[in-house]
């Protein structure tokens, strides 16, 4: 009969009570990621610093928990994040991008195939987050020309990137901890490819499940903000003699608009321009430039008693407002944009990139906000701006790279350094695969060597580099490492021994991996992954079983981020952009998963011996 485990001690059940508050922290939206994560590591630090922990031959320094900083994992995490934004800044991937646009005018159910097949083999050697960027304005043009919904699409193009991160080393930032957490324990670390068979077979199942049934199961959404079309337009507002407007100052006039009305020039006679200060006192004769919906600037005319002018003739029905130049486009704020965080007030948007926002997007609807309160709202995220501008504006948005363009009139952003920065990716994934070098040491190689060679500066490469995920990977390894010497770790594991007592050690795994899977798609798929670890492994001993499956039960069950938007970064992008309920994520996510983990259940029966050693 199975003993109860023995209680922990005092330190241990710390740890486990900060674990438990560190996943309910990081559930919380209205604090960043990266704040949750910094409190919880200054916590644990100072717990360890003013109640130092020594049992059994065992210490843990508080200094140790920052090692997580320069962990060998975190190094090959921020290294390959700064090389798939060398991809994204040369274009790296765009002949494939091409040629996937072309096949879809031959058959679109083949070509959904083979955009999943490449959107996984692809993943499994790149952060998928560059190959969402890539594939995104693709698949949203595809369905514009061909007069489909993008519904269908969209969302299993993501969730095949999410599939084929699994199957290698480096295809996620979770597989990369997980395997150096798991070496520092046991001691043997694992191969680039030593898992790539299971995860291969486990994943053409999920991609056939994506190919065939998900589309069936999604309803039609209204893709981002293609159905919001309030374009601004320039015109100028001429002050008569006697209106209201007349020998008022510029802040009195823009008071009477309640605060609506943008003036971006004045013009006094013939050549004279004068600078819009708000204590300048406005006279008959002078002409306001000012730029809104056509909407606003009627009613602009009318509150100012005067007239609206455009192309030098009063607007009526027989002059209407026209912008032939411009052009609207949607946008999407993706992870490591100078966006995240600010507002289009703060970093003077309309200014620096040179067009101007109509609306705004989130979380599958178009957020309930008056044009002139866009310059206040703390964008996320995957928010969706829609912006308008002249072409050329458009599309140096869209070769800036902080932001993902989703318009198929401008060209994907494709330099003569793309073939470089693709051999510097295969060199960095060849060097690693071959075990001359480490990982962390290969892609950071690779990344002096993109620099050196001009595929990206220092700012891209800034750009590429996430610090939700350098901080919640930090805080991961502590607690982690915290759980392991503290012995908390093992204690869990004797625990879900005891209560799993009398099953086989396959549905013990089975089990576990999809506790993993729930745990992921409710909190960080990082924090799940480094903390699981050690717990499966105490399990793995335990059971007197070989630890090799249970570190891979971690793993993949960490990597079923499928259920939830927030689950993933790129969930996220795919929500916005295709314009998807929360609940749509579920629908196609949960089956998903429940295919993937009885497919990963029976595969690693049938490879690995469990029967427990005597």
């Amino acid at each position: 009969m199975l003993l109860m485990p023995a209680s922990p001690n005092t330190h241990a059940i710390a740890v486990m009570l900060l674990t438990v508050f560190a996943l309910w922290l990081f559930r919380k939206d209205d604090i960043p990621l990266e704040t949750s994560s910094l409190v919880v590591l200054v916590i644990l630090a100072m717990g360890f610093a003013l109640f130092p922990f020594e049992q059994n031959g065992i210490h843990l320094e508080a200094g140790e928990l920052f090692s997580g900083f320069g962990h060998e994992a975190m190094i090959a995490v921020c290294g390959l994040m700064i090389a798939g934004q060398g991809l994204i800044r040369t274009g790296a991937l765009e002949p494939i991008g091409r040629q996937l646009a072309k096949l879809w005018r031959i058959s679109p159910l083949l070509s959904l195939l083979i955009t999943l097949i490449i959107a996984a083999i692809l993943s499994a050697f790149v952060n998928n987050t560059p190959i969402v960027v890539l594939l995104l304005p693709i698949l949203i043009s595809v369905s514009i020309r061909t007069k489909t919904n993008s519904s269908g699409l969209l969302m299993p193009m993501g969730m095949a990137t999410l599939v084929g991160g699994m199957s290698t080393s480096i295809g996620t930032s979770t597989n990369l901890l997980v395997i150096a957490v798991a070496a520092d324990i046991t001691g043997n670390r694992m191969g680039m490819f030593d898992f790539m068979y299971p995860a291969s077979i486990a994943a053409g199942i999920g991609i056939l499940y994506l190919w065939l049934i998900a589309p069936k199961l999604l309803p039609k959404r209204d893709a981002g903000l293609s159905d919001i079309k309030p374009r601004l337009f320039a015109a100028q507002i001429d002050i008569l003699e006697g209106s209201i407007a007349e020998g008022k100052s510029l802040h009195d006039l823009i008071e009477l608009t309640d605060g609506a009305m943008k003036v971006h020039g004045i013009k006094r006679g013939p050549d004279r321009n004068l600078m819009t200060m708000p204590d300048i006192i406005i006279k008959a004769g002078d002409r306001l430039r000012v730029r809104d919906t056509p909407e606003n600037l009627k009613e602009f005319e009318k509150v100012l008693e005067s007239t609206l002018f455009s192309k030098g003739a009063p607007v009526d029905e027989d002059n209407p407002l026209q912008e032939k130049e411009q052009q609207l486009a949607e946008i999407v704020i993706i992870r490591g944009s100078p966006l995240v965080n600010t507002t289009l007030g703060q970093i003077n948007f309309a200014k620096r990139y040179e067009v101007m926002t109509v609306a705004l997007h989130r979380a599958g609807s178009a957020m309930d906000t008056k044009r002139k309160g866009l310059g206040g709202v703390v964008l996320q995220v995957g928010d969706v701006l829609l912006v308008q501008g002249t072409n050329e504006q458009i599309t140096n948005l869209k070769q800036g790279g902080e932001v993902l363009v989703l318009d198929a009139t401008t060209d994907l952003p494709h330099t003569k350094k793309a073939p470089l920065a693709l051999i510097i990716m295969a060199g960095i994934v060849t060097i690693a695969a071959l075990g001359i070098m480490p990982i962390g040491i290969s892609a950071l190689s690779g990344v002096v060597v993109m620099l050196l060679t001009g595929c990206m500066k220092w700012k891209d490469a800034a750009l590429g580099l996430s610090i939700p995920v350098v901080m919640i990977i930090a805080v991961s390894l502590a607690l982690g490492l915290a759980l392991e010497r503290t012995g908390g770790a093992m204690y869990l594991g004797e625990m879900y021994v005891y209560a799993t007592a009398g099953m086989k050690p396959i549905f013990i795994l089975s089990g576990l991996m999809l506790l993993l899977a729930i745990m992921t798609n409710v909190i960080s798929n990082n924090a799940a992954a480094v903390i699981g670890t050690p717990i499966a492994i105490a399990v793995a001993n335990s059971l007197h079983v070989d630890v090799e499956p249970f570190i891979l039960a971690v793993l993949f069950g960490a990597n079923m981020s499928y259920a939830t938007p927030m689950a993933y970064k790129t969930n996220l992008l795919v929500m916005n952009a295709g314009g998807y309920k929360f609940s749509d994520f579920m629908r196609i996510g949960i089956p998903l998963i429940l295919i993937m983990w009885v497919s990963f259940t029976i595969i690693l029966a049938s490879i690995y011996d469990l029967t427990p050693s005597q």
